[in-house]
């Protein structure tokens, strides 16, 4: 585990998928802290799917591959590039045992930088390759919802940035989507938060709807925000199954699940990242301790 802190904020990050393990500030835990009774996970990144591909097959050039979901980043023992007191950054590079998976050769640089009392996420992929490479990443953090009451069914409320008029879409079957969409209703762009919220297990934000998510308590005071570039944002919390979780996930992604059904090529994914040969992708998204 590797520490990084300034005057505001401390982090823990693990090498095993550059995981981010604790926000700590004035000696409160902000971040999810994996019991998997429910999630057994704290903010993995998501590469190279996000979401899921349909039965687990994708197809490159008429190849078929298994990819489980949210890609296998997650699950492999990053290096650490660089390290000082505010800042890390790790690095994965693709191997025999990726290749098997996933057929382009691929560095993945994840740094975490502290600025305040903001965490900046930034990646960089790199195609080490000599062929046009396809991808998906995203972000997955669980927040712990503040001053949690586990006798009244009340969490707060999500503060919406962006579009005035949200539409979400909802996976369907297997964890793949279709055209589920509906209009979210909110209360002057308060998006309110309860066990029964979640009932349809994730909102999915497509085409750029927001830009910043903030989550307020049950008295309205800003809690945490995320703050992203990404064209999905999902939301999601294990309450239809466990009314009594105690954490959310405010997801930034560069990518989304298979449409059910969907037998075409990878590259032709919906919101599918691409990178020339010897050309890199770089982006990141912000989270704030408020």
């Amino acid at each position: 585990m590797n520490t990084i802190s300034n005057s505001e904020l401390t982090l823990n990050i693990s090498s095993h998928g550059a995981e981010l393990h604790n926000i700590i500030k004035d000696n409160k835990e902000y971040l999810w802290q994996g019991d998997p009774k429910y999630w057994g996970r704290h903010s993995p990144v998501l590469f190279p799917i996000c979401g899921r591909v349909w039965n687990n097959v994708y197809r490159n050039n008429g190849v078929e591959y298994s990819l489980e979901q949210h890609g296998f980043a997650r699950d492999m023992e990053f290096e650490v590039l660089q390290k000082d007191e505010t800042s890390i950054e790790y690095v994965l590079e693709s191997n025999e045992e990726t290749l098997k998976v996933y057929p382009f050769k691929f560095r993945l640089l994840i740094s975490y930088i502290l600025k305040g009392n903001r965490i900046i996420v930034r990646w960089k992929v790199q195609n080490i390759g000599d062929k046009d490479m396809y991808f998906q990443i995203g972000a997955h953090p669980g927040f712990l919802f503040p001053d949690l009451d586990t006798t009244i069914s009340e969490r707060g409320y999500f503060a919406l940035f962006g579009k005035k008029d949200l539409v979400y879409n909802v996976p369907l079957e297997k964890g793949c989507v279709g055209d589920n969409y509906q209009e979210l209703l909110t209360n002057k762009g308060l998006m309110e938060v309860d066990t029964k919220t979640f009932d349809c297990n994730t909102y999915i934000f497509e085409d750029n709807q927001l830009n910043k998510v903030t989550f307020l308590d049950r008295k309205h005071h800003p809690y945490v925000s995320v703050e992203f570039d990404s064209p999905v944002l999902a939301l999601w919390s294990p309450t239809a199954t466990h009314p009594d979780a105690p954490f959310f996930c405010i997801e930034p992604w560069y990518g989304e699940s298979d449409h059910v059904d969907y037998n075409g090529e990878f590259k032709d994914k919906k919101y599918m990242q691409y990178i020339a040969p010897k050309h890199n992708f770089e982006v990141s998204y912000t989270i704030i301790i408020e």
